[in-house]
């Protein structure tokens, strides 16, 4: 169903995407940022689920400005050595010009929606609040609340976590609630990467179905 892709952001650098369209007229376009291990399978199989449900979908490559073509099935704790040397030298600012990219690019389809899981869930948040073009942000356990809890987002938002995430702790899940009282932020039973399915340590069908619901609900009502 799906295709890789390249976009060009508007500093001229030229990153890796995945795309996938659906049959007929789209109801809209679709964002998808991934977890930390780039456009693997699961954030493929993501893109081509939106699809499914009528999006024009895209998932942009956030780290290629650091480690072109960087993407891994490895779920281990060894992978996040390489992560983190990742980070030690990605820029959020330059960032905003990739994510703008992909916004830009889903634009074709009418009114576009962001998405995202773990670093992407993040992403979904600073997107709505900093990128032009959102209309509408629906992020999963987005981790570093307080790196993002400052930014106001511009367009309707929910958020979903867990409540046995040990990275995010429920203490910040409700300082993000208070500090942003117009924002649809839910919890469920489950862990961190809950909506993963190549993860069968960490996947919670109930806990991701009733979430994904939610999103394609949130969807229907911003973009289509």
């Amino acid at each position: 169903m799906g295709q890789r892709i390249t976009l060009t952001a508007s500093d001229g650098f030229t990153l890796n995407a995945y795309t996938a369209s659906p049959e007929g007229k789209p109801r809209g376009g679709v964002v998808v940022f991934g977890e930390v291990w780039g456009l693997n399978h699961w954030v493929r199989s993501v893109v081509d689920r939106w699809a499914a449900h009528g999006y024009f979908a895209v998932a942009p490559a956030m780290f290629d400005r650091v480690d072109f073509g960087y993407e891994s099935e490895n779920y281990g704790q060894d992978q996040f050595k390489i992560i983190g040397k990742i980070f030690e030298t990605y820029s959020q600012e330059s960032a905003l010009l990739d994510m703008q990219a992909a916004v830009d690019a889903a634009k074709i389809a009418g009114k576009v929606g962001v998405t995202g899981y773990c670093f992407g869930g993040a992403n979904s948040w600073r997107a709505a609040a900093q990128v032009r073009g959102v209309a509408a942000a629906s992020g999963y356990y987005g981790g570093g609340v307080p790196n993002y809890i400052g930014l106001t987002p511009k367009a309707p938002i929910e958020m979903h976590f867990a409540d046995s995430d040990t990275g995010i702790p429920l203490e910040q899940v409700e300082d993000l609630k208070r500090a942003h009282p117009g924002a649809d932020i839910y919890t469920y039973a489950g862990q961190h990467g809950f909506c993963n399915s190549d993860r069968p340590d960490r996947f919670d069908e109930a806990a991701c179905t009733k979430a994904s619901a939610r999103s394609l609900n949130f969807f229907h009502k911003h973009l289509d």
